[in-house]
């Protein structure tokens, strides 16, 4: 027992009652700031080689690692992992632009363009940036709504009985300009938010927001490559209802199915899977994953061209693939009032992605990723890269996990991956003109099974957070039915709601002692729990400001059990009633009424005298049975409580608002003898009711505690009349 009691760590603290206009006075000392606005701000914007030097390493981050790259341990890692992560990359670049509602050449110059560029600018050493699915689907439904295709039917030649006929090249080209000047705001908007140190705004994208988000996405991409899996001609729709649209007409056309085209697409979807689950069963035994991606666009392009499939079995292909690249152009600005919108929401939703899964890696391998710089990654790989018809871009997850499963140390392995591009760009670009659109197609849906793995997050959330749960479904729904654009807004406002909604709706208590130690815990939820006589301790887990403060003063009220308006009303009842009794009394007993006959004198006392007679014999318990003495009359206390602790110990902040209710609240309850008091209150938030003149007139200092025993034992001593409390040392005991 010796020994136990040796190795417990004791914590024992003597000192006096502290309130805030002693611990002001005596304590703490603020220290004084001597420097001038002039010299703070030049010395922030003063230039030294060491500031110069870290600025270039914090704007190009390959500097900090490829001087001391170790090539003997990294490069064949690095190199396995980018051919593997280049062999992904082809496809899915040929696939997503079709998301886009560009030509797929585009998508390969995504693929190589902002990946090259990234291996500069980016601090994460193993996602993957370029093409990917939600993003493109986002460009894709601008792009649809800016160049339908009923702005390019032209009239038959001649004055035929023919239908319109529909100019492709013409559409194609305005959806480019569409594509490539959206991916030019995207990307300025992105490096300015980088400037402007605003990598946090990724926070307002919660988890359960971006998972519903991306989860309704993936059932956009999934109607959107309905009509390639079954070769039906039907328009692709943008806005609200889009989703629905598309699967009316492409229901209402399913008679005219080329057959050929659905089973070749069945048959890729069917062979992607197994692939996909072989991978995931036996990542750990096999040295890289089997590429399905590329075997399919092999294969079918194989068996497209040897069969003639677009001409005998008319099967959508790819078609022309212009070799080598594009001339830089400037984007046709022209089309800019109209995209500012949609530019935000490709930009946040962009940044979101790609920084979730670099703090996932980051983590992994014992690294850090500066948000910000991430921004200026992605800005100017958009930026630079729209000048040479590229569309936005960000972190790719299935991409990112082959770079990283397959040995990937730094972003060799994603320059290695966007160089295989170029050789496809340059010299065989044209062997990809016979793939059929529906093995694109395929490899797209399968590349989904992840999202669509999400909705197993319900049953989680209804059993841990259903406000996160209602985050959830409210992005897939609204994002759904509204499109991707107006879903996000919907699902941002309603997350930035239930906020809100917390903050209106916190849990409240009243707190007890519990003996024999410092801790202040709901005597509702603890037995040990027990409340001192006379004094009640309200606990609010919620700042106080204007959206709140009514409802704080509200609960307040109510869980403490001390109204002051029904205690001003009650005793102005009292007081009625014995201003009425003292009347009856004066009008029988007149003032010296003398018997001389008998020389006897009868006196009325007045009631002042009564009380000091009261007073001086100490009479009844002059705490608990009377309160005051007004106008003569005897008023008798209505509440047994006489003090109320205000626990701030969760606030972080306070308003105007909120501090005018708690002053107006101080002074009711004051009326009614009870004494208001603060405790736990942070020294930011002291700063705060300071600036807001919170205290003057009867508000004071000497009403704020620094911890909820210290206005205890305060309260305690003021009202002696009542059981005190023992001051008993606080004990922590550790074993």
């Amino acid at each position: 027992m010796e020994e136990e009691a040796e190795s417990t760590l004791m914590y024992r603290v003597e000192r006096p009652v502290y309130d805030e206009a002693f611990i002001r006075s005596t304590v703490l000392k603020r220290r004084e700031n001597s420097t001038t606005l002039r010299q703070r701000l030049a010395k922030h914007f003063r230039c030294s080689s060491k500031r110069a030097k870290a600025a270039v390493f914090s704007f190009l981050p390959i500097l900090t690692w490829l001087p001391s790259y170790p090539v003997k341990e990294f490069l064949f890692s690095d190199v396995v992992s980018g051919l593997s992560t280049g062999v992904v990359q082809l496809p899915q670049g040929l696939a997503y632009a079709m998301l886009a509602a560009v030509p797929p050449v585009y998508g390969l110059y995504s693929s190589f363009y902002p990946v090259l560029l990234y291996t500069f600018f980016g601090t994460s050493r193993h996602i993957s940036v370029g093409t990917f699915a939600v993003i493109s689907l986002m460009i894709g439904g601008v792009v649809v709504r800016e160049a339908p295709d009923s702005m390019f039917f032209f009239p038959p030649v001649n004055g035929s009985n023919m239908s319109a006929v529909l100019d492709v090249e013409a559409r194609d080209a305005r959806r480019v300009q569409v594509a490539v000047v959206l991916t030019t705001l995207v990307g300025i908007i992105q490096f300015v938010f980088g400037l402007l140190r605003f990598g946090f705004v990724a926070i307002y994208l919660t988890e359960p927001l971006v998972r519903g988000f991306t989860t309704a996405a993936a059932v956009h991409v999934v109607v959107s490559q309905l009509k390639y899996l079954l070769g039906v001609k039907t328009p692709r729709f943008s806005g609200p209802f889009s989703a629905l649209f598309s699967i009316q007409a492409v229901f209402s056309d399913i008679t005219s199915t080329n057959v050929s085209t659905l089973i070749l697409g069945l048959l890729c979807i069917v062979f992607l899977y197994v692939i996909k689950d072989l991978n995931e069963r036996f990542k750990k035994k096999l040295p890289i994953p089997i590429p399905g991606e590329i075997i399919v666009v092999i294969v079918s392009t194989g068996v497209s061209y040897g069969m003639s499939l677009s001409h005998v079995y008319s099967v959508d292909v790819v078609g022309t693939i212009p070799s080598g690249l594009l001339a830089p152009t400037a984007p046709d600005f022209s089309l800019l009032p109209n995209l500012v919108t949609d530019s935000f929401a490709v930009a946040i939703v962009g940044f979101s992605m790609g920084m979730s899964l670099a703090k996932i890696f980051a983590l992994k391998h014992g690294y850090k990723v500066d948000g910000n710089q991430e921004l200026i990654a992605l800005g100017l790989c958009n930026f630079i890269s729209s000048f040479f018809q590229t569309f936005a871009i960000t972190c790719s997850m299935s991409r990112s996990l082959v770079q990283e499963s397959t040995g990937g140390k730094t972003q060799i392995a994603g320059l290695l991956s966007s160089l295989m591009v170029l050789l496809v760009v340059v010299a065989i670009g044209f062997v990809f003109q016979p793939l059929p659109q529906t093995a694109l197609a395929a490899i797209i849906m399968v590349n989904l099974l992840g999202m669509f793995k999400q909705i197993r997050d319900i049953p989680a959330l209804w059993r841990t957070s259903r406000i996160e749960l209602a985050i959830w479904l409210v992005a897939f729904v609204a994002s759904v039915l509204l499109g991707l654009d107006y879903g996000l807004l919907v699902a941002l406002a309603f997350a930035i709601l239930t906020v809100i909604y917390r903050t209106q709706s916190p849990k409240s208590a009243v707190l007890g002692h519990v003996p024999g130690t410092g801790l202040y815990c709901d005597v509702e939820e603890y037995e040990e729990a027990v409340e001192y006589e006379g004094i009640k301790i309200f606990h609010s887990n919620s700042s106080i400001y204007f959206a709140n403060s009514d409802l704080y003063v509200n609960a307040l009220k109510e869980k403490t059990g001390v109204d002051p308006e029904a205690l001003q009303a009650a005793r102005k009842a009292q007081r009625k009633q014995k201003e009425k009794e003292k009347g009856d009394h004066n009008s029988s007993l007149k003032t010296s009424c003398t018997h001389k006959e008998q020389g006897v004198t009868h006196e009325v006392l007045s009631y002042n005298h009564v009380s000091e007679e009261q007073s001086n014999g100490q009479l009844g318990d002059g705490d608990s049975e009377t309160l005051s003495e007004e106008d003569g009359v005897f008023l008798y206390r209505l509440s047994d409580v006489h003090s109320i602790i205000l626990d701030w110990t969760p606030g972080s902040f306070i308003d105007s608002v909120g501090a005018k209710a708690i002053k107006q609240v101080i002074l009711e309850y004051a009326d009614v003898d009870v004494q208001v008091v603060i405790a736990g209150c942070s020294r930011n938030l002291l700063s705060d009711l300071d600036s807001l003149q919170f205290f003057s007139g009867v508000v004071t200092p000497e009403m704020v505690f620094p911890t909820v025993h210290d206005a205890a034992l305060s309260c305690q001593r003021s009202h002696p009349g009542c059981a005190p409390i023992k001051a008993k040392t606080p004990q922590i005991h550790v074993e």
